[in-house]
């Protein structure tokens, strides 16, 4: 086998190559980085492909160890890109923050670790008999994540309960998210229990995630409804106030009415919806747009459908159909659902439930 090792960042590109029918690499010394909390900061590790004897394509892994470590029990693999047969690797930084703490390095320290290659053919498995090693100054993140994470305190909608506090819902590994109304002026912390005597985290400076060694709260400046996002792997919380969420009518491309704010990340309104005549029939298609501010600024953004669809619903269509999501895009058409045609004309109360216990989803009730 014969390949090279590399890592590069944006534009940079830190090679060390070797050719040896051993697999030896060239070690990679004094190159690192900082890495940052940006879901899309990624570093792109490289290497010459295999040549292997049948001429067949190799899969590799890329395999990660502490500086003083020899791969026998590595800190962390992950597969190459194109599910393993490229001869590179896009690491996010969040996976690099996770590996520097396996390693032992500090949140907000800078460390070394260890990497290298193992290629397979087969049931044929090399590991290359050199690494590299990169220096990582991690993340402002947790080393211990939680599971779960609730909100508590005299500002949040529960109040001062522990047992009745609201939960968060698990987006991925370290990351959880949250609907609800806080109270001007009334504290409110997270915790990762609803009982005994959890940990707290809080914030003193709206952006930062800290861990209180005995008490911590944050203090809402204004009374509304927000989206809160905790990232633990990187430390830090974001807030989106929603001011309204209504139903987007696709046909006339506009909000028909409001749903007003419930509590507990529910929101219900009632209105006349009227399927817009076309000259194929009744156009019944329909979303919900949603109105935010967020860093100061208004934002408009839209909830649609998870499972995609172009029919409407029926008895036995799966509770799936109504599971909503953030759209990554705002548009008339895309990701919408279509209403029943027992909707057309007549009162109906449709509801949006975000809350963390279950899927996002919505209902529509004809009264």
């Amino acid at each position: 086998m014969c390949y090279s090792l590399a890592a590069k960042r944006r534009h940079e590109l830190y090679r060390c190559k070797y050719h040896s029918s051993k697999s030896a690499v060239l070690s990679v010394n004094n190159r690192s980085v900082k890495l940052l909390s940006s879901a899309s900061a990624s570093l792109y590790f490289e290497w010459e492909a295999v040549k292997a004897e049948d001429g067949g394509a190799a899969s590799y892994e890329v395999v990660f160890d502490k500086s003083t470590g020899d791969f026998s029990k590595p800190l962390y693999k992950i597969v190459s890109d194109n599910n393993g047969f490229s001869s590179g690797a896009t690491i996010t930084h969040k996976i690099l923050n996770r590996i520097a703490g396996l390693a032992g390095i500090a949140s907000g320290s800078t460390g070394e670790v260890k990497w290298t290659v193992v290629a397979s053919r087969g049931i044929n498995t090399i590991k290359s008999d050199q690494s590299a090693l990169l220096t990582i100054t991690a993340l402002q993140g947790f080393a211990d994540l939680p599971d779960e994470v609730f909100i508590t305190g005299e500002g949040s909608e529960t109040g001062t309960n522990l047992a009745q506090a609201m939960p968060f819902k698990l987006n991925a590994a370290g990351e959880f998210e949250i609907y609800t109304r806080l109270e001007a002026g009334k504290a409110y912390y997270f915790t990762d229990r609803n009982n005994g005597t959890p940990r707290i985290f809080y914030s003193d400076n709206g952006s930062s995630l800290k861990e209180a060694t005995e008490t911590g709260a944050i203090t809402a400046s204004k009374t509304a409804v927000y989206r809160i996002n905790l990232d633990f792997n990187t430390a830090t919380i974001a807030y989106t106030e929603i001011t309204s969420i209504g139903i987007f009518f696709s046909p006339e491309n506009r909000v028909l009415f409001n749903l007003p704010y419930q509590g507990k990340g529910i929101w219900r309104g009632t209105g006349v919806v009227t399927f817009r005549q076309e000259s194929w029939g009744r156009d019944e298609r329909y979303k919900f747009q949603m109105q935010t501010v967020a860093n100061g600024a208004n934002v408009v953004a839209q909830l649609g459908t998870v499972t995609g669809t172009d029919s409407p619903p029926t008895a036995s269509s799966p509770a799936s159909y109504y599971y909503l999501r953030v759209l990554p895009n705002v548009s008339q058409w895309d990701d919408k659902w279509k209403f029943m045609p027992a909707v057309d004309g007549k009162s109906t109360t449709i509801s949006i439930i975000m809350q963390g216990t279950a899927p996002y989803t919505h209902s529509v009730q004809v009264n």
